[in-house]
């Protein structure tokens, strides 16, 4: 039997919508782990840093938990779903009110390790 070479990192509730945070997350899909961080710190959206510390976490868990070697992950998959909706009011004229919905994300990456082959 073949060991499943997959690590896993869940950020639940990011204060950010999902179809912002999905920009982000498939620009970063298949690169190799080191070089989606350096490109996240370059990133001019503020949900960057949420998805980095998420990466982070990843490689955290490839390390400490399945002693893989980090020079070899790649991010195989990076998805977000929809997590809790804040609603709020904004008062308006007239004694009306507006309301304003305050979106929250779940982050999911997905590591894989790949080996590399040795050339003889």
């Amino acid at each position: 039997m073949e060991k499943s070479n997959l690590v896993k990192a869940i950020n639940k509730n990011v204060r950010s919508g999902a179809r912002k945070a999905n920009l982000v997350l498939n620009f970063i899909k298949g690169k190799k782990a080191d070089l989606a961080i350096r490109d996240l710190d370059f990133t001019r959206k503020k949900i960057a840093q949420d998805i980095k510390k998420t990466i982070k976490s990843a490689i955290a868990n490839a390390e400490n938990n399945y002693q893989y070697d980090v020079d070899n992950l790649y991010v195989k998959e990076a998805y977000v779903g929809k997590s809790i909706v804040m609603k709020r009011f904004r008062p308006r004229a007239k004694g009306r009110a507006a309301g304003i919905k305050k979106p929250y994300s779940r982050i999911t990456i997905i590591l894989e390790e790949k080996e590399k082959k040795d050339k003889k």
